[in-house]
């Protein structure tokens, strides 16, 4: 017996064919429904870092200390870009393909829509008794007469008259709910949209912060980037051609609870746009956290407070110094301070700079709003500036203002300490008014503190898009889940059965689109609208829903 030969192999594809389904199955994969929801779950679960770590575009100080209180892990931290997460790789590539993703969705979606709404509702069944819903009574007149009837009654509804098959046979078929579909993919174009316009927003705009002391001073004007203490441009934002924008602060409030804990803060502004730049006129207004300057396309918030306290140091030879420097809050609770100034000599009073150098003062220590002393350790009891003093070391030599390196607002520069070239000469508490004298005769006086303010300018050319696509979005979505897409048909014929010619029989039957409660009460209210009968010789049968 000869053995069967073996099965033939389907040729194989030819290389580009290959790469061509392969390129073809990722794509149907990539905008699958399935797949878009995943990535939107996936963008929400991998905000959640930035919500929890600090990030480096709001608090670059916090990060860095963030960083090196924690030697190994923090730099790890970093490399993965954990401290500026909207802006990683890793969230940019979850953003585009869901970006991706959905454009992939909607688009077929919107064609295939676009199809059903102009496509005539479907003919009537055989039998309309295997719908969720049936009815079936006998009205007086003809079929045409009741078809017509029934017709007038459903305004708003799609309506396709039809002939039956048997003689005499009229069929209407209506829908209605076709805005349902139309909500859903308006909801998802609104979704992209939205996605586009806070990408153009990141790319164009930009952000700063600065801080102002409250005394009604210069303030700041928005030159130029060195305006700020932080800058952050967008992508394509190399920080020129900033909005011109000036601004001061007159007056800072915080409103405090019995317990210590914030409630409001407030600050009375000065500020300047536009033709008020030319002809030097300052606009009054008042802004609240959550409650900004809107001008010229940018918005300054209030982000939060602090105290900048004021020394001065009197020379040997009675020249003066005098400084206002703001101080970081350690404790947001009850507003303890550290914070370092340095002052230079004035020129001339010693024979040479390396002389002169050698002499500069540094102040470094704390600062407390309301004071509380434990002996001679300072704190502080309560936010509000009540009773304010500082505990201060007291050094002088080299500050490190003439290295060239970087110098720490809240800090002194270790080495120089550790090196001897700056030396501490006294450690003391002082109250608004007290001073210090050092050996050489140089006074330094706590002249007491100001308030300041942190003001941020946001610049977004897309934030009136975002809030358009966002209620949009909202608009979409209360249509897709308050419109109901439900389909009814009629079929109207002479009753055959009965005496009197004139008697119809009509039959009508109702199907819900999607899964909706309450259909089987709207469908009994359309039948005793359309047929308007209750005679005891109909039979209805909506034991489905």
């Amino acid at each position: 017996m000869t053995p069967a030969p073996a099965p033939a192999h389907p040729p194989r594809q030819s290389l580009p064919r290959r790469a061509w389904a392969l390129l073809r199955n990722t794509w149907r994969g990539l905008t699958s429904m399935r797949t878009a929801l995943m990535l939107l779950f996936l963008l929400a679960l991998a905000a959640i870092p930035g919500a929890l770590l600090p990030q480096r575009s709001l608090n670059a100080q916090k990060v860095d200390k963030y960083i090196a209180d924690r030697g190994t892990l923090g730099p790890w931290m970093d490399r993965l870009q954990l401290f500026d997460v909207f802006s990683s790789f890793w969230f940019t590539a979850i953003y585009a393909l869901l970006f991706v993703s959905l454009v992939g969705c909607i688009v077929p979606r919107v064609f295939d829509h676009y199809k059903a709404w102009r496509t005539q509702p479907v003919k009537a069944p055989r039998n309309l008794t295997r719908l969720p819903h049936h009815y079936s009574t006998t009205v007086d007149g003809s079929a045409q007469d009741v078809i017509a009837e029934a017709r007038k009654q459903l305004r708003g509804w799609r309506v396709v008259e039809r002939d039956g098959l048997a003689d005499g046979e009229r069929t209407l078929s209506a829908e209605k709910g076709y805005v349902r579909e139309l909500g859903n993919i308006v909801f998802h174009l609104a979704l992209v949209a939205l996605l586009v316009a806070i990408a153009a927003g990141k790319l164009f705009g930009y952000e700063g912060n600065v801080i102002v002391v409250a005394d009604d001073g210069p303030g700041f004007c928005t030159t130029s980037t060195a305006a700020f203490d932080s800058f952050r441009a967008g992508r394509v934002n190399d920080g020129t051609g900033l909005t011109p924008l000036c601004v001061r602060v007159k007056d800072f409030r915080a409103d405090y609870l019995s317990n210590g804990q914030a409630e409001m803060f407030t600050a009375d502004i000065s500020y300047q746009s536009g033709a008020d730049l030319a002809n030097d006129t300052w606009r009054d207004t008042t802004i609240q956290v959550n409650h900004p300057l809107r001008v010229s396309g940018d918005r300054v918030y209030l982000g939060g407070h602090g105290y900048a306290p004021t020394f001065t140091v009197t020379y040997p030879d009675g020249q003066t110094r005098t400084e206002t420097t703001q101080w970081r809050p350690d404790d947001p609770t009850t507003f303890l301070s550290s914070g370092v100034m340095r002052f230079d000599p004035p020129g001339g009073m010693f024979g040479s700079e390396q002389e002169r150098r050698k002499h500069q003062i540094a102040v470094e220590g704390l600062f407390a709003p309301t004071a509380l002393l434990h002996g001679n350790l300072l704190t502080s009891s309560y936010p509000g500036l009540t009773d304010p003093a500082v505990a201060i070391d007291i050094y002088r030599g080299e500050t490190g203002l003439d290295t060239g390196r970087a110098q720490s607002l809240f800090a002194l520069d270790s080495e120089m300490i550790k090196q001897g070239r700056l030396a501490k000469e006294q450690r003391v508490n002082l109250r608004p008014g007290e001073s210090a004298t050092l050996s050489d005769g140089t006074k330094v006086t706590f002249d007491g503190a100001k308030e300041y303010a942190s003001l941020q300018v946001s610049h977004d050319p897309a934030q009136g898009w975002v809030l358009a696509s966002a209620l949009t979005m909202m608009a979409g979505l209360l249509v897709s889940l308050l419109v109901k897409r439900r389909r009814i048909w009629l079929r109207a014929y002479p009753d055959s059965r009965g005496e009197d010619e004139r008697r119809t029989v009509v039959e009508m039957g109702g199907l819900a689109r999607t899964d909706q409660a309450g259909w089987g009460s709207e469908f009994d209210r359309l039948r005793t609208r359309l047929l308007d009968s209750d005679a005891p010789t109909a039979r209805t049968d909506s034991t489905r829903e």
